[in-house]
Order: structure tokens, then C-alpha cells, then sequence
């Protein structure tokens, strides 16, 4: 990867999606509004989560588009928000939404950085504690490096 996939403008610290279709759509529009992907890869994200959950555990949820939206990627990039309300996922509470567009397969070392930073409960703990997108960004900054 050459750039970074996470940017300032992508981390939200209060989401207000109250569904699990709205916080993908969230997700999307902010991957949207980066150019990083064309409006038509938010309905495949969509998509995916009508036929697999994109829930990951600890709170987390990665949706992410189908592979037939491949072409819809200008560049690969994550948006990051955070929910004070915990967001029902198919019976499953979610606290974090981390939308995901990856060229190349790139989005496979993406999630691997990802799911390295959830799986340890002191990291989740300190993105729920975190005051402000600030201060989310800087936890998360992992997720850029090479």
C-alpha cells in the first residue's frame, strides 16, 4: 500500500445510524465522500451483508462490498465510527463500524491489521474510553503503517 487507507476525515466519533442498514450506509458515504469508491460500491456492501454478516466479534462490524463491486474502488481506504449506542447486527451488538474498500486485495492485510487491534480487549477499551475522533484516529493509526 502505498498511501494511507485511513484518513482523519474518515473516523467519525459519534455515529448516528440506529440500524444495521444505516451505519453501512454511514460507513459507505464516507468512503464515498473520500473518492475512494463510486456510490454504486455502497449498495454492495449492502449486498454482502444480506447474504453474510460482516460481524466480526468485540463489538465490530466490517462491511465491505461483494467482489463483483471490485470495479466500483478508485483507491483502498477504510472509514472508521464509533456508536454510543450499540447498534443491533442480526442479534449481535456492534460499537464500532469500519467500512472497508480495498484494491489489489489489499483489504486482506487491512482486515489482518484490523482484527490484530480488536483482539486485544486493553485496544478496544481505549477506542470506547476515547474522548474524541482525534484521539480515535491515533489509536487506530496502526492500521496505517506499512
Amino acid at each position: 500500500m502505498t498511501e494511507s487507507v485511513l484518513d482523519r476525515t474518515n473516523v467519525v466519533e459519534a455515529g448516528t445510524a440506529s440500524t444495521r442498514e444505516d451505519a453501512i450506509r454511514e460507513a459507505g458515504r464516507l468512503l464515498v465522500q473520500t473518492g475512494a469508491v463510486l456510490p454504486a460500491y455502497v449498495d454492495s456492501m449492502l449486498a454482502r451483508e444480506a447474504t453474510v454478516s460482516t460481524y466480526m466479534g468485540n463489538g465490530l462490524a466490517i462491511p465491505h462490498g461483494t467482489n463483483d463491486a471490485k470495479g466500483e474502488i478508485v483507491r483502498s481506504a477504510l472509514s472508521f465510527i464509533r456508536y454510543q449506542t450499540p447498534i443491533d447486527w442480526d442479534g449481535d451488538e456492534v460499537r464500532f463500524v469500519v467500512g472497508i474498500a480495498g484494491l489489489n486485495n489489499e483489504h486482506i492485510e487491512i482486515l489482518s491489521k484490523i482484527a490484530i487491534l480488536f483482539s486485544e480487549d486493553d485496544d478496544v477499551e481505549s477506542l470506547v474510553e476515547a474522548v474524541d475522533a482525534d484521539e480515535l484516529f491515533a489509536i487506530l493509526q496502526a492500521v496505517n503503517d506499512e
